[in-house]
């Protein structure tokens, strides 16, 4: 059986030409660029919290990282480096290099330097830090929505949270839309792209890991605001999937990675520009008012307020 140290040069040392020092001594050594300020995030995936024990550790490589990268992408900073530190129940090579290929597949597609981490034996965990870069002053940020702003949403939240219902076997889905929730679950794309190019676009916003009612409740909170968010305006439901199941996916299943964000009216026509040069939906699905700060209304295609019990996941809840 390989030893930790071992394992690291084998499957999680390379090349790291963003970092003045990369792995192999106690600490990397980082330059930032003039004029920039470091974004820096972490999170932790645990088995059988985060993921489920038997997922394909190639997609739970790439997974680890571009959540990470999701919360960079959410404050419009640029991935550049990450660290990884893994708890292993056993050192299984053929497992590890699985993980490690889709680790190191997901750092080349965003251009990331992975510049060290630890491992150890114990439950399987591992904790992923990310560090961006973002010109100072122009940092998305949570408590920086303006009332009267649009709320938009990218791409199709829902999809990731139907396919965990889908494996759960609390839901059956066809085969064609199965294989388009799953790739959302285990291999999700951290919208980078949009990020940067929402800078000086968006007032405020979040990526959705907890669920879109959820997470928007971050953003109203910290910027001491309302909001209403219109169900005839989100994304359609996946016509093969159950709708009720579908729309609470949507509005509280999380891990979908998509970004939440807040803009003037005044930039409508810039952003509708923008989701088709990135050939990426953005939805304009409801309004910041600056009345009850943190109040989220659910306004049904009737007009009428909708009743909404379970607006996202909770790790303490």
């Amino acid at each position: 059986m390989p030893s930790e140290f071992e394992l690291i040069r084998r499957f999680f040392s390379r090349p790291t030409p963003q970092a003045v020092l990369g792995p192999g001594d106690d600490c990397a050594l980082l330059a930032a660029s003039p004029g920039m300020q470091l974004a820096v995030t972490t999170d932790m995936l645990v088995a059988g919290t985060h993921f489920l024990p038997d997922t394909d550790p190639c997609q739970l490589g790439w997974k680890t990282l571009a959540v990470n990268l999701s919360d960079l992408a959410a404050m419009g900073a640029r991935p550049r480096w990450a660290l990884l530190a893994a708890s292993l129940p056993e050192a299984r090579v053929a497992w590890i290099a699985s993980f490690a290929e889709g680790l190191f597949a997901c750092a080349s597609h965003y251009a990331v330097d992975v510049v060290g981490g630890d491992t150890t034996r114990g439950p399987l965990t591992f904790c992923l830090t990310a560090i961006g870069e973002v010109p100072a002053g122009l940092a998305l940020r949570r408590d920086l929505a303006l009332a009267g702003d649009d709320l938009w949403v990218s791409g199709q939240p829902g999809l990731a949270a139907l396919a965990l219902a889908h494996l759960q076997g609390r839901t059956q889905l066809p085969a064609a839309l199965a294989d388009r929730c799953l790739a959302a679950l285990q291999r999700p794309l951290a919208r980078v792209e949009l990020g940067l190019r929402l800078r000086g676009l968006a007032h405020a916003a979040i990526d959705i890991s907890d669920g879109l009612l959820a997470d928007l409740g971050h953003i109203l909170e910290d910027s001491a605001l309302a909001a209403e968010v219109y169900l005839a305006q989100l994304p359609p439901l996946p016509a093969a999937a159950e709708p009720i199941l579908a729309r609470k996916c949507q509005l509280a299943g999380g891990d979908d990675y998509e970004l939440l964000f807040s803009a003037s009216p005044g930039k409508r026509a810039e952003l509708n520009a923008l989701a088709g040069e990135l050939a990426l939906p953005l939805w304009r699905c409801g309004r910041v008012s600056g009345a009850a700060p943190g109040q989220v209304i659910v306004v049904g295609e009737d007009g009428r307020p909708v009743a909404i019990e379970d607006k996202g996941f909770d790790h303490f809840g």
